[in-house]
């Protein structure tokens, strides 16, 4: 990994990262019968109203070139509605309160579990026989999960369950004479010489060794740098199963919080453990690394050569990154916690049958390989060029036109390769693909994901804070080790062992 090649801006933009509704009917059934009897009319264009979140850019206008041709390759009227990601919750309260909801849109996971029973989402799985890319390219697992038995309510949308991982500065380990770290010690000692011994030769001591971010949600800093961490101490992935099968979370695990806490509070102490760190927000560490003051931190692989490389490379040209598996722990634990979600592409269940087929028919045909490739890479000539069987050329009109929205913000498959583009070079392609094999190996669940707590929705960010505010104190040496107890006593009181009953009857409900 000597030299890097930037992605075009066009790539790079993916990564950074309910108009038009359908008229609902009081009865539950489709307006045009029963979805499973209907025959859809390939020659009738049928108009769809489409609702996701959308991000940095904004999405496309109603005259995009991939809208058009995706109009014309299904015989469709697709209308997009992009709705800013921080608003897209209130979005969907105006509409259920209205119960007026678009054809087909993205559902979040809390609003799919506490809305299925409520007959607003279309049944799919008497359907996906007809649909054979569905049910090729989304796990049978995934479908399942979250669902009530025997029924499938929207379709999985996919997010990496290991995107993150750690990488390290191989020049400096190579430079100060060190291995690649592999238990928490190790990592230790090696992070106290990234901190304290000059490693980029600049003569002075402004190097950390690595970050702590702070999560608003009371979290350690999900995807950041200390997140890589809190399994080697035994720390749940949120919430765990005890020796009798019971969901506990992370906030009571006192004996792994206090081991964790300790060793936090030693390299806070000892200058390893990056001082900014109870200030430090998402991504923070990460600008350390891009801008050659830290040498351990947590990268997204596929923007590893498109916004990490970079800005490194041009604070130093020698700069080498490797990936930096999770360090042992002191009983050989060690992992990258995982996300998982119930988050759906759900379709209205009161629109009318031969609409909910082509849109099951437009969902099938953005998974098979022609359609894959048409919503990951644009049309040929116009967004790329192929070169020769092996070779392609991203042209101008994908970094204006940002063709892939389709897939990033709307429906793809389960492929963590989903960002890399057939125009970028073998060796990266390579790499990012070693990271995530190489993820997928430690990937430590969360036992409650996709589980509902009515105490959570409504309490859980203020408990969760202030419990997470006494953990900061405790890793800056403002509250002593004792206050772990307090917190986790604090935080059971003010709402979570009601939380944790909660979670747990509704573990039970869908054993």
């Amino acid at each position: 990994m000597k030299k890097w090649t930037a992605l075009t801006v066009g790539t790079l933009l993916i990564s950074s990262t309910l108009a038009g509704c359908a008229g609902n009917s009081s009865s539950g059934k489709p307006k045009g019968g029963d979805a499973q009897g209907a025959a859809d009319d390939a020659n009738e264009k049928i108009t769809i109203n489409l609702m996701t979140r959308s991000y940095a850019g904004g999405g496309w206008p109603p005259n995009h070139p991939m809208i058009d041709e995706i109009n014309k390759r299904l015989n469709i009227d697709l209308k997009i509605e992009w709705v800013p990601a921080a608003s897209y919750q209130e979005k969907l309260n105006v509409m259920a309160a209205s119960n007026n909801f678009p054809d087909v849109f993205y559902a979040p996971n809390a609003e799919f579990v506490k809305w299925q029973a409520k007959n607003v989402f279309m049944d799919v799985m008497p359907e996906l026989s007809k649909y054979p890319n569905i049910t090729k390219f989304i796990p049978e697992e995934s479908l399942k999960q979250f669902n009530p038995k025997g029924k499938y309510y929207g379709i999985p949308f996919y997010y990496q369950e290991v995107r993150d991982s750690l990488a390290i500065r191989k020049d400096w380990l190579d430079k100060l004479g060190l291995s690649m770290p592999e238990t928490i010690d190790e990592f230790y000692e090696v992070a106290k010489a990234f901190a304290l011994k000059d490693p980029d030769g600049n003569g002075k001591q402004d190097t950390v060794g690595f970050s702590l971010e702070v999560s608003p949600a009371g979290r350690f800093g999900f995807g950041g740098t200390a997140n890589f961490l809190t399994a080697s101490f035994g720390l749940a992935n949120y919430w765990t199963k005890d020796s009798s099968g019971k969901l506990i979370p992370m906030q009571i695990q006192a004996e792994e919080l206090k081991s964790y806490l300790a060793f936090m509070r030693k390299a806070y102490a000892e200058g390893v453990l990056d001082k900014d760190s109870p200030i430090l927000k998402s991504r923070d560490s990460l600008n350390k690394l891009e801008a050659g003051k830290s040498g351990i931190a947590y990268v997204n692989p596929q923007q590893l050569f498109a916004e990490t490389m970079p800005p490194l490379l041009k604070t130093d040209p020698k700069a080498e990154l490797v990936q930096l598996m999770p360090p042992k722990g002191p009983s050989g634990k060690s992992g990258i916690p995982s996300l998982t979600t119930g988050d759906r592409i759900v379709i209205n269940a009161k629109i009318d049958a031969k609409k909910q087929q082509r849109i099951l028919k437009l969902l099938d045909y953005m998974l098979s390989d022609e359609g894959y490739d048409f919503v990951k890479h644009g049309i040929e000539g116009v967004h790329y060029k192929k070169l020769s069987d092996t070779k392609y050329e991203q042209l101008e009109a994908s970094v204006k036109d940002r063709q892939f929205l389709l897939l990033g913000w709307v429906f793809k498959r389960f492929d963590p390769m989903f960002l890399i583009y057939k125009w970028m070079e073998p060796q990266q392609i390579s790499t990012i693909q070693t990271y995530f094999d190489n993820n997928e190996k430690v990937k430590v669940k969360d036992a409650g994901a996709g589980l509902v707590s009515e105490t959570a929705t409504k309490l859980g960010a203020n408990i969760d804070k202030k419990w997470m505010d006494t953990m900061v104190k405790v890793i800056a040496g403002q509250e002593p080790m004792e206050a772990i107890d307090k917190a986790i006593a604090e935080w059971r009181a003010g709402g979570g062992d009601k939380i944790i009953q909660e979670m747990n009857d509704a573990y039970q409900s869908v054993k």
